[in-house]
C-alpha cells in the first residue's frame, strides 16, 4: 500500500527544542528516533474494562499515536503609527487553549525559532536577543528602540509553538487564543535593569482567536494594532497545521504480543481512526494551500516526489471512509471527519503505516512551506486579508439603496400648494422618509444587534478579539448608497459589487490631471507620483488630535498619504465661521504648497488628491474654507469628503430640548458667534444668515466621494442635519423658516447632483453604538455619549474604510 513511497519509510523527523534551530533538511539522513515517552491519558469516553486493559497493555509496550498542532508565527515588521512615548519596546507571545485553565498541558510550547533576515537597525537600536521563558512558555522578541512616528523596525523572526492535542479530542471544539503583549521600558533605563523593566507589566495586549475549524490548516495575515493609546501595526502571519508528534512510536513487527495488542486496540478505539482522518485532512489542506500560494506569487514548488496522485487510489476504503477521497467535504467547505461510518476493525499495520506515512508527508510539506515563506507570501496573504474584510465584517454592516429624487422639494411652494399634509407625507415615503427617521434607524440597528447576540460565528478565519470577543457590543453601521432617480441606467448596487473599480485616478474630470502637469512642468510625461493629502478638522472646543483614530485607519489602508491635523482653530472655535474658514484655507494652502514642492523635487508630480475629514462643526469650517476665493485653484483636486456628525443644515429643527437650552446659555452669556450662526440668530433675516449663504456656495460639487456619517443616538447634532435630508418638522412648516430650510437642502443636494455626479459616490452611514456600558447619566441623556464616541472608537471607521477601499486610496 504505502510501501511504494520508499523515501518516506522510516523517516520520522522530530521537532527539537533548540535556541535557534533551523528547519530540518528532508534530503539529509534522518536523526535517530527519540526514546519512547510516557503516553498521554486517553480522552475517549469512559471505556470498558477490556478497553482499559488493552490501552494499558499498549501503553506498557510503548505504542502511542499522538499529534500536535504546530502554529508558526512570522513577525515581519513593527510600524509605529501613533505611540506617545519613545523608548524600548518588545513583543511577547503566548498561546493557550481557550476552554481550559492555565496549566502546563493547556498552553503552547515554543518549539523552534528562526531569524530569517538580519535586523536593519543600527547596533544602538537593539538590545539583547530574543528569548524563551520556560516558566510561562512565552517567546519575546529582541528589544528594539522607537524614536519617531512612522518608524519601521524589521524583526524578521519566526516562532513555532507546539500545542498538544493528547488531552483533547482530535477534532477539538475548543479554539486557541493567540496573545500578543507590548512591553515597554523608558529610554532612560540602565542596561542591567532594562529587561526587568520590560518584564514588569505589558503596556497593551491584543488577542486573536484561532477557531477549531482552522486547527487542521490555516495561513493568514494577522495585523496586530494593540489599542488606541498604543497604535502600531505589527505585520504578522499565522500558519497552522496538524503534525505527528515526536513522541509517537511504533511496535516492532516481530513482536507477536504487540501485534495482538494493536489489533485489538484498533478494533475498539475510534480515536485512533479519527486521528488518521484528521491527518488526511491536514495534508490535503496544506497541499492545496501550498499550490495556491505558489501559483499566486508565480514561484514554482517541486512536489513531484510526493506522488500523491498514485497514492490516493491505494488507500483502503475502510480507512478513508469513501473511495478516492480521504475526507468528505460539507456544503460549507469544512471537512467531515466523524460521519464516515468506518468499520473499527482494521489490521494494526495498515493503521500504523497510514499514521507514519501521513505524518511524514505533512512534515515534509510543512517544512517546505516554512522554508518557502518569505516576503512575497506575506504580500499575498495581506492582499487576501484586505479583500476579505468586507465579508468578514458584514455581520455588523447593513447595506441598502436609497433613491434621491431629481429635485427633492420645490423651494417655491407655499401653503396653498398643499390641500393636506397627508398627500405630501405619502409622496415623500417613496424616498425613504418615515414618520421618525432617527427612531426608525435606531430600532433597525437594535434589531440587528439582537440578532448578532444570537448568532453563532463559526468560520475558519483568524478572529480579532477586539471585534469577535463581544460581537454584540460592536457598533452597527447602516450604509445607504444614495443614487439619483434619473440615473436608472446605473445599478444602485454597482459600487457595492465592484468597490475597487473606483480606484483609478482617471475618473477625475479631465482638467485636473492636466493642471497638475502644467504646474509641475511635466505635461509631456504620462507617469509620475500622485500626491495624496488628507486634512482632519476638529469640532467645537476640540483638539487637533481628536480625529487621530480615523487618521490611523486611513494610514493603515494607504500609508503613502500626507496628513494635516489642523491646529489653527484650536481655542478659537467660539468665533465667526468665516474667520475660522479663512484660517483653515491658509493652513491648507501652505501645507499643499510645501508637499507639492517636495514632490516636484523628488520626481514627477502627476496628480493631487485632496481629501477632508471633519467632526461636528469642523465640517462647517471645512465648507467655509472651500468657499474662500483663495481655495478656488485647489477645488479641482478634491477627492473624498468624510463628514462625521456635521450640522450642515444647522439647528433649525433641533428636537433636543436639553441641548437647545445649553445653546441658549452659550449665546446669552458668552456671546458665542458660531452658535448664533448655527441657530440662524446671527441676522434677523434668515436669508442673510451665514449658513443660508454658505449653502449657496458650491462647496460639495467638486468632491468625487462624499460620505456623511451620522448617529440617531447623537443628540448634539440633529439627525437630518448630519445626513443632509429633510427634517420631519419641516414637512408641515409653511412659514419662511420652512422655505429657507428647503432651499438650503436643495442647494446642498443640487451640488451632489452636479453634472459630474455620475462619477461620484454619495453614501449616508448610520452608526449605532452600544452605550450600555456607559450607564444612564447626563451625557447619555443629552446625547453627548454618541457624539464623543465617534472620537473614542475606531471600529466604525475601520468597517467603512476597509469595506470601501477605493474611496480612501
Amino acid at each position: 500500500m504505502f510501501r511504494r513511497l520508499k523515501w518516506f519509510v522510516g523517516k520520522n523527523w522530530s521537532t527539537k527544542r533548540l535556541p535557534n534551530a533551523d528547519f530540518p533538511n528532508p534530503n539529509l539522513p534522518p536523526p535517530p528516533p527519540p526514546p519512547p515517552s510516557s503516553p498521554p491519558q486517553p480522552t475517549s469516553p469512559p471505556a470498558s474494562a477490556a478497553q482499559v486493559t488493552i490501552a494499558s497493555a499498549a501503553a506498557e509496550a510503548g505504542f502511542t499515536l499522538d499529534a500536535v498542532h504546530e502554529i508558526a508565527i512570522y513577525i515581519h515588521r513593527f510600524h509605529n503609527l501613533d505611540l506617545f512615548q519613545q523608548g524600548w519596546y518588545q513583543i511577547k507571545i503566548t498561546l493557550r487553549w481557550e476552554d481550559s485553565e492555565y496549566s502546563s498541558s493547556a498552553v503552547g510550547t515554543p518549539a523552534r525559532v528562526v531569524q530569517y533576515e538580519a535586523p536593519q537597525l543600527g547596533f544602538d537600536d537593539f538590545y539583547g536577543v530574543w528569548r524563551i521563558d520556560d516558566a510561562e512558555n512565552s517567546f519575546s522578541t529582541q528589544p528594539f528602540r522607537i524614536k519617531y512616528a512612522r518608524q519601521d523596525v524589521h524583526l524578521s523572526v519566526m516562532i513555532a509553538f507546539n500545542l498538544s492535542v493528547s488531552k483533547y479530542e482530535v477534532l477539538s471544539t475548543s479554539a486557541v487564543i493567540l496573545k500578543f503583549e507590548l512591553m515597554y521600558a523608558s529610554v532612560l533605563e540602565n542596561s542591567p535593569d532594562l529587561q526587568s523593566s520590560l518584564d514588569a507589566c505589558p503596556a497593551a495586549v491584543h488577542e486573536f482567536r484561532i477557531p477549531p475549524k482552522a486547527l487542521l490548516g490555516l495561513h493568514s495575515y494577522c495585523p496586530v494594532h494593540f489599542d488606541s493609546l498604543h497604535a502600531v501595526l505589527v505585520d504578522v502571519s499565522v500558519h497552522v497545521s496538524l503534525l505527528k508528534a515526536s513522541s509517537s512510536t511504533a511496535p516492532p513487527k516481530s513482536d507477536f504480543v504487540a501485534q495482538k495488542i494493536w489489533s485489538q486496540l484498533a478494533s475498539v478505539d475510534s480515536t485512533q481512526l479519527m486521528l488518521i482522518k484528521a491527518l488526511f485532512s491536514a495534508r490535503d489542506i496544506l497541499l492545496e494551500d501550498l499550490k495556491e500560494i505558489s501559483k499566486a506569487i508565480d514561484q514554482a514548488i517541486d512536489l513531484d516526489d510526493m506522488l500523491f496522485g498514485s497514492m490516493d487510489g491505494e488507500v483502503p476504503v475502510q480507512l478513508l471512509g469513501m473511495p478516492q477521497n480521504g475526507v468528505e467535504r460539507k456544503a460549507d467547505g469544512a471537512k467531515d471527519l466523524q460521519s464516515d461510518g468506518l468499520s473499527h476493525s482494521l489490521p494494526w499495520d495498515d493503521l500504523l503505516n497510514a499514521f507514519h506515512t501521513l505524518g511524514n508527508q505533512i512534515l515534509y510539506l510543512w517544512n517546505t512551506f516554512l522554508m518557502f515563506h518569505r516576503r512575497k507570501i506575506m504580500e499575498y496573504l495581506r492582499d487576501a486579508w484586505a479583500s476579505d474584510r468586507r465579508a468578514e465584517w458584514s455581520i455588523w454592516m447593513v447595506y441598502s439603496k436609497v433613491e434621491l429624487p431629481h429635485h427633492f422639494i420645490s423651494s417655491r411652494v407655499d401653503e396653498s400648494s398643499y390641500p393636506g399634509t397627508r398627500g405630501k407625507a405619502l409622496s415623500l415615503r417613496k424616498f425613504g422618509i418615515s414618520d421618525d427617521p432617527a427612531q426608525s434607524a435606531a430600532m433597525r440597528a437594535e434589531l440587528h444587534r439582537r440578532s448578532i447576540a444570537q448568532m453563532r460565528i463559526n468560520n475558519r478565519s483568524l478572529q480579532d478579539m477586539y471585534i469577535f470577543g463581544d460581537p454584540s457590543s460592536i457598533p452597527i453601521v447602516i450604509v445607504d448608497r444614495v443614487v439619483q432617480a434619473p440615473l436608472h441606467k446605473t445599478s444602485g448596487n454597482s459600487y457595492f459589487c465592484h468597490p475597487d473599480q473606483r480606484d483609478n485616478p482617471g475618473v477625475h474630470s479631465g482638467h485636473s490631471g492636466e493642471a497638475v502637469k502644467k504646474s509641475t512642468g511635466a505635461s509631456s510625461q504620462q507617469c509620475g507620483r500622485v500626491l495624496k493629502i488628507v486634512v482632519f478638522v476638529h469640532g467645537f472646543q476640540g483638539h487637533h488630535l481628536d480625529l487621530r483614530l480615523v487618521r490611523n485607519q486611513w494610514l493603515l489602508i494607504d500609508p503613502k498619504i500626507e496628513f494635516l491635523m489642523s491646529e489653527v482653530n484650536e481655542d478659537k472655535t467660539y468665533g465667526d465661521f468665516r474667520e475660522m474658514g479663512q484660517r483653515l484655507a491658509e493652513e491648507v494652502i501652505s501645507f499643499v504648497k510645501r508637499k507639492m514642492d517636495k514632490a516636484s523635487r523628488s520626481g514627477n508630480l502627476r496628480d493631487i488628491m485632496l481629501s477632508f475629514v471633519g467632526h461636528s462643526i469642523g465640517n462647517i469650517i471645512i465648507r467655509a474654507a472651500l468657499a474662500e476665493s483663495m481655495m478656488e485653484p485647489y477645488l479641482r483636486f478634491l477627492y473624498t469628503y468624510v463628514s462625521i456628525s456635521g450640522p450642515h443644515l444647522g439647528y433649525l429643527y433641533s428636537s433636543n430640548s436639553l441641548f437647545n437650552s445649553g445653546l441658549w446659555l452659550l449665546k446669552k452669556f458668552k456671546g458665542t458667534q458660531c452658535i448664533h450662526q448655527l441657530t440662524f440668530s446671527d441676522d434677523p433675516d434668515l436669508q442673510n444668515t451665514f449658513l443660508y449663504k454658505l449653502c449657496k456656495h458650491r462647496t460639495l460639487e467638486n468632491f468625487r466621494n462624499i460620505i456623511l456619517i451620522s448617529s440617531p443616538q447623537d443628540g448634539y447634532v440633529p439627525y437630518h442635519s448630519a445626513r443632509i435630508e429633510i427634517a420631519q418638522a419641516s414637512l408641515w412648516d409653511y412659514s419662511k423658516k420652512g422655505k429657507v430650510f428647503q432651499e438650503m437642502l436643495n442647494d446642498c443636494l443640487d451640488q451632489i447632483r452636479a453634472p459630474s455626479s455620475e462619477h461620484r459616490v454619495f453614501m449616508r452611514c448610520d452608526v449605532n453604538f452600544d452605550t450600555s456600558s456607559h450607564g444612564r447619566n447626563l451625557n447619555s441623556l443629552i446625547g453627548r455619549t454618541a457624539h464623543i464616541e465617534f472620537l473614542e472608537s475606531d471600529s466604525f471607521a475601520r468597517f467603512i474604510i476597509w469595506s470601501f477601499p477605493g474611496l480612501f486610496r
